[in-house]
């Protein structure tokens, strides 16, 4: 199954209908909220960031992961603090992480490691929000607040505003789902999509498995037997007054639905099978091994959302530690290495930002009776790559039990701002919503000492 916005195709090959309601609810919906949105190009500084990233790809641990248990062990803290684990070290001298992360410690010399990530927020969804947007969520501290058009863009929507990709691929792609949490009253959590820009410039959702043997997104191959030409598309399209008033983006949806580019970068089968074994035959690996391809079709910005699992994600309230050990870490350690190595093989790595990291941690403290952790806003750890990173380093430090940052604090609005920053955005780009309030890009500072 294949999002566009909205609008969603089902099993089989989109009819001429839908492909022509695709493009013209794109195309209506743009241009009203086209008219609606402004930015202020004279709140740029006269020497924007020299663009350090051609492409960012978002790992997105969906759930929390336990920093003590991944990524910042404590090894010296008492049994109830530092858990199950041992650490291992890795290619540089002095930084230790997890015994179940061997590959990523075979690579640390690639990456920095940021331990001093912390915010306020103890519910799933809205933090969501504070990430993907750089703003802390309108209902903050709220798993009941699903996501609204009130909400702040998806970075990759205000990306496809500011610098959209050439056309033929999106600006933003996000897979294998939206995040949502059926513990979650609010569902869906908010900030994954344009939010008050426009449906126009939602991401492109692909909700379908990599790791699936017939995976395909249907009705991107201009080949196939019921996708209509572009000239008949045009021809259609021209007749309905909604798109022929606002022909970029009408033209826009046209060329994705009929781009050869996105229908190859999505065509794994075109990978060698050792290749597709290294990243690892599971949802995540696959996803990591589609967002290399669809960097390399073009695509600036890719959020590869942790599966849904069916097993609360990273969530581990219980069974923290076999959990880790056998469903999350191995798959985790993996996709993230594969990706890493492989990026870094083609001579993509320097021109790519990579970002790991989860909403928030988990509790140093184990929880008596059923070996979880609990959800921990206060101190997490955030792993990123590539992009004219220093590797080989660590960001900040946390305290003897990973409790709280003994350095200043990373927000999630800082992370986003790193990306913007990587790109050659400014941060604090002025933008106008629809009620002409004037908006930073985000609330975050970029952590610039990351950059060499």
């Amino acid at each position: 199954m294949q999002r566009i916005g909205c609008h969603t195709w089902r099993d089989g090959y989109p009819t001429r209908r839908q492909v022509v309601q695709a493009a013209v609810w794109a195309a209506g919906a743009g241009s009203w909220m086209t008219g609606q949105i402004a930015l202020a190009p004279a709140a740029e500084p006269a020497s924007p960031p020299r663009p350090r990233a051609q492409a960012v790809i978002l790992l997105f641990m969906w759930g929390g992961p336990s920093h003590l248990d991944t990524l910042d062990p404590k090894p010296l803290a008492p049994a109830e603090i530092r858990g199950e684990f041992q650490p291992i070290r890795t290619t540089v001298p002095g930084i230790q992480i997890s015994e179940h992360f061997p590959r990523l410690a075979r690579l640390a010399h690639l990456y920095t490691i940021i331990r001093s990530m912390g915010h306020d927020d103890p519910a799933h969804l809205s933090p969501v929000h504070h990430l993907m947007t750089g703003h802390v969520a309108p209902t903050p501290k709220s798993d009941a607040a699903p996501a609204t058009r009130q909400d702040h863009p998806h970075f990759g929507a205000m990306l496809a505003k500011l610098r959209p990709a050439p056309a033929g691929v999106p600006t933003c792609v996000v897979l294998p789902w939206l995040v949502s949490h059926p513990a979650a009253p609010g569902g869906t959590a908010p900030g994954q999509h344009a939010g008050w820009l426009g449906s126009a410039y939602d991401p492109f959702v692909i909700t379908a498995d990599p790791n699936h043997p017939d995976f395909r997104i249907t009705g991107l191959d201009s080949a196939e037997p019921r996708l209509l030409t572009r000239q008949q598309l045009l021809e259609a399209l021209d007749r309905h007054p909604a798109a022929a008033a606002y022909p970029p983006l009408r033209d826009k949806a046209l060329a994705l639905l009929t781009s050869r580019r996105l229908a190859q970068a999505c065509d794994l089968n075109r990978e060698p099978v050792a290749i597709r074994d290294r990243y690892g035959r599971h949802t995540f690996g696959q996803s990591c091994l589609l967002a290399r391809r669809l960097i390399e079709a073009g695509v600036p910005f890719v959020c590869v959302h942790w599966p849904n699992d069916g097993a609360f994600f990273w969530d581990t309230h219980g069974d923290n530690f076999r959990s880790l050990k056998h469903r999350l870490m191995p798959p985790a350690d993996q996709g993230t290495a594969a990706l890493l190595e492989d990026l870094h093989a083609r001579g993509l790595l320097s021109q790519t930002l990579v970002v790991w990291t989860g909403e928030f941690g988990r509790t140093p403290k184990i929880t008596p009776g059923n070996a979880g952790r609990e959800h921990w806003p206060f101190c997490y750890s955030a792993l990123v790559a590539g992009a004219g990173i220093r590797g080989g380093t660590l960001h900040g430090a946390s305290d003897k039990i990973g409790a709280y940052p003994t350095t200043p604090p990373v927000s999630p609005a800082d992370l986003t701002a790193t990306i913007a920053f990587a790109l050659g955005l400014n941060p604090q780009l002025e933008i106008h919503d629809r009620l002409h309030r004037p908006l930073p890009l985000t609330r975050g500072q970029p952590l610039t000492t990351l950059f060499a």
